[in-house]
């Protein structure tokens, strides 16, 4: 596993591997993380990956990292 690139916006950090002829970019923030799988076949160069971590796709994140946040408080508070 290759690691592409890593970096924190907005107090997510962000991390971008190679392997197995795809790229996981990983989201991580807290107690939770989320990963999504994008064939190195979609991806033109590089560069295009910065794409994940702008717009409406980032937002999207941020969205469900609260989500998630919710969800594991909510539960945290019935054990």
């Amino acid at each position: 596993m290759r690691v592409v690139r890593e970096f924190t916006k907005e107090a997510i950090r962000v991390s971008i591997f190679s392997w197995n002829n795809k790229y996981l970019i990983k989201y991580e923030l807290g107690p939770m993380e989320q990963t999504f799988k994008v064939s190195e076949m979609d991806i033109l160069e590089e560069s295009d990956l910065d794409g994940f971590s702008e717009g409406e796709f980032f937002e999207e994140i941020k969205l469900r990292f609260k989500e998630m946040g919710e969800s594991l408080r909510k539960q945290m508070e019935n054990i």
